[in-house]
C-alpha cells in the first residue's frame, strides 16, 4: 500500500470515528484499516488517533493533518465525480468550426436534436469560413469543422461527406432572356456577376472551375454572404453564385431562375473534418455519432 492509499485510509478514519465504519466505506477488513494508520504513524513519527468510548479521535497533530487532507482527498472525489459526469454527458463542452453555409444548411437541425439530449452539454460554435476552420482544427482549438469541399488537406485531416451541395447561377426578371436556354460558360464574361469576396471553399472552387473552363470573371459585386447575394440578384443588380440552398426559395416561387449550361458544374459536398492527433471528449464524439 504506497503513502496515497494510507492518507485515503486516515481521511475515512478520521471522518468516520471508527476503524470499523472506514473498512466498510473502503471495502478492506478492519486489521488492514488500523495496521494502515500504524504505518502512517510511523513514517510521520507521530500518533494521529486515540482511543474514545466509541471508536477513535484525532490527535492534535492528526487534526493539523487532516485539515490539509481533507481538502485534497475531497478535491480528488470531485474530480473524479466530474468526470463521471462527463462520461455520463452530464457536464462537458463541446468546440465546433463551421461556416454560415454548414451551420444554417446542416448543422444546425443536429444541435438542436443534441442540446434536447443533452441539455448539459454547452456548445461553441465558431463561424469561420473553411480555411479558417482547418486552421483552428490544427491547432486544437476546436474539436471537429463542418465545411464545404473540396479543400486543401494537407495535414492528415480525416473527412467524411456527410451531404451533397450544388452551385448555381441565379438571376431575376432583367435577365428573363437567359432563362430556358443552354447557355455557354463564356457568355458569363458578358455577365454582371455577384461574386463571394474573400478566401473561401466556393469562391475558391468556381474560381478553379471557371478558370479550367476557359472562363475568366471580373465580378460586377462582391459581397460578405451568400445571403447578400441572392438579395442582390432579387433586386436585378447582376447574376448571383451561390450554393443552391440559398436561393432555394426564390427559385421555388419564380422570383430567381437557374442558369442552366452546357456544361455540368460538379457536385460538392458537406464534409465532417476531425484532426485524429487530437483526442476528443464524450460529448463530441456523441455529437459526431449524430452526425454521421
Amino acid at each position: 500500500m504506497n503513502n496515497l492509499e494510507y492518507y485515503k485510509v486516515f481521511y475515512h478514519v478520521a471522518r468516520a470515528g471508527s476503524l470499523t465504519v472506514a473498512a466498510k466505506e473502503l471495502n478492506i477488513s478492519q486489521p488492514a484499516v488500523s495496521q494502515s494508520v500504524k504505518q502512517l504513524e510511523t513514517a510521520l513519527g507521530t500518533n494521529l488517533f486515540t482511543r474514545a468510548s466509541k471508536g477513535v479521535r484525532l490527535t492534535g497533530e492528526g487534526e493539523l493533518l487532516y485539515s490539509y487532507v481533507a481538502k485534497g482527498y475531497e478535491q480528488i472525489a470531485l474530480g473524479e465525480q466530474k468526470l463521471q459526469q462527463m462520461f455520463d454527458l452530464e457536464l462537458g463542452e463541446i468546440h465546433i468550426g463551421a461556416s454560415d453555409m454548414t451551420l444554417q444548411f446542416y448543422l444546425l437541425p443536429y444541435l438542436e436534436q443534441f442540446h434536447e439530449k443533452y441539455p448539459h452539454i454547452k456548445v461553441s460554435v465558431t463561424n469561420a469560413p473553411t480555411p479558417e476552420t482547418l486552421g483552428n482544427l490544427q491547432d486544437n482549438k476546436i474539436d471537429f469543422g463542418v465545411v464545404s469541399t473540396p479543400f486543401d488537406n494537407k495535414n492528415g485531416l480525416r473527412a467524411v461527406n456527410v451531404r451533397e451541395i450544388e452551385d448555381v447561377f441565379v438571376a431575376g426578371r432583367k435577365f428573363i432572356q437567359y432563362k430556358n436556354r443552354m447557355l455557354d460558360l463564356q457568355e458569363l464574361e458578358k455577365m454582371p456577376i455577384i461574386y463571394l469576396e474573400g478566401i473561401t471553399s466556393t469562391r475558391n472552387y468556381m474560381d478553379a472551375f471557371l478558370q479550367k473552363s476557359g472562363v475568366k470573371i471580373q465580378p460586377e459585386f462582391e459581397l460578405a454572404t451568400s445571403d447578400m447575394i441572392v438579395q442582390f440578384a432579387l433586386r436585378n443588380l447582376g447574376v448571383g453564385c451561390v450554393v443552391r440552398d440559398f436561393a432555394r426559395e426564390y427559385l421555388e416561387d419564380g422570383r430567381l431562375f437557374e442558369m442552366r449550361f452546357n456544361m455540368i458544374i460538379p457536385k460538392r459536398h458537406f464534409c465532417v473534418v476531425t484532426n485524429p492527433k487530437n483526442p476528443l471528449s464524450a460529448a463530441a464524439r456523441n455529437m459526431l455519432e449524430l452526425l454521421y
